[in-house]
């Protein structure tokens, strides 16, 4: 069996604090996200393997575990014998069986079809599958409360809706994410664990064209100078679709127009969804024809 070296995985070092094992996670399970990898395979298999890391080493107890495993496996391929490295004593949370013995509760591979599809050397050295995020443990003395799961979904889901699809000991459930979840929105999904609830802690994804905050919308939009000074109507894109904008004569650059109704639709409260604030920004003219140059001039004798 492979040891899989999950500081090397994450690109952290073996000193890392939490924040910075969270962060570095963060970071990739975003560059990979099957969500912005669509069909490449290798990208999904990155994924998985990101979330693996996280799993152990976000986790103290586990952390530890790995830490005492990993320096036995480095004495050992310095020091090989014929035997073999001893994977079995390894199983049970301690060596040699000792110690406390780690169960986990609640099948969460593939969760949404992502992030399950747990290695053999996970399996074999934590005796079970847990989901993204997920470190629901019993022990002999201390049970630990299911965390959120995190699940990512992007800006037209969180307009529109969303469905992902759970895969728990053999049962498929289909979970609906409402049109309005925003960041740190909680989706329950009753009885999806043994005896429990889950929760889904949502994000959602920003894109390069709109960042969201609570319900409201932020966008930056460009105008020509033209439009700016005399005013007229522009076509801008909106979350919802591209609606024409009247801008005022004598617009400034970077002065933001407020769309009412334009951002995210509120749970429940369908009739009052966000805000869109677009902020403009004004097109200077790089090149002037000797004409063009010549209207400038008068313009500015006039002032």
């Amino acid at each position: 069996m492979e040891y899989k070296d999950y500081y090397a995985i994450l690109g952290v070092n073996r000193d890392a604090s939490e924040a910075e094992v969270k962060r570095k996670y963060r970071e990739l399970a975003m560059k990979y996200h099957p969500d912005r990898n669509p069909d490449d395979k290798r990208a999904e298999e990155k994924f998985k393997e990101i979330n693996e890391a996280y799993q152990v080493l976000s986790d103290p107890q586990k952390r530890a575990h790995y830490d005492r495993l990993g320096q036995a496996y480095g004495d050992w391929r310095r020091h090989p014998d014929a035997g073999g490295f001893d994977w079995s004593r390894w199983a049970t949370g301690a060596p040699g069986g000792g110690g406390t013995r780690v169960e986990f509760v609640g099948d969460l591979n593939d969760l949404f079809g992502t992030a399950g599809g747990f290695s053999d050397f996970f399996r074999a050295i934590f005796g079970g599958d847990m989901g993204v995020g997920g470190r629901n443990v019993r022990s002999a003395h201390q049970t630990h409360q299911v965390p959120d799961q995190p699940v990512t979904i992007s800006l037209d889901e969180a307009m529109r809706g969303a469905t992902r699809t759970l895969e728990i000991d053999g049962r498929r459930l289909e979970v609906k994410i409402p049109a309005g979840a925003r960041n740190g929105t909680r989706v329950r999904v009753p009885g999806a664990l043994p005896n429990d609830d889950l929760y889904l802690r949502i994000k959602v994804a920003d894109t390069p064209q709109f960042k969201l905050k609570d319900s409201d919308v932020y966008s930056e939009y460009e105008i020509d100078l033209y439009t700016a000074i005399l005013g007229g109507e522009v076509k801008i894109p909106t979350p919802g679709g591209d609606v024409v904008l009247t801008v005022a004569p004598g617009t400034q650059p970077g002065q933001t127009v407020r769309l009412r109704g334009r951002g995210l639709p509120v749970m429940k409260k369908s009739s009052k969804p966000g805000d869109l604030y677009v902020t403009l920004k004004v097109q200077l003219p790089k090149h002037l024809t000797p004409k063009e140059r010549e209207l400038f001039q008068q313009l500015a004798a006039l002032r």
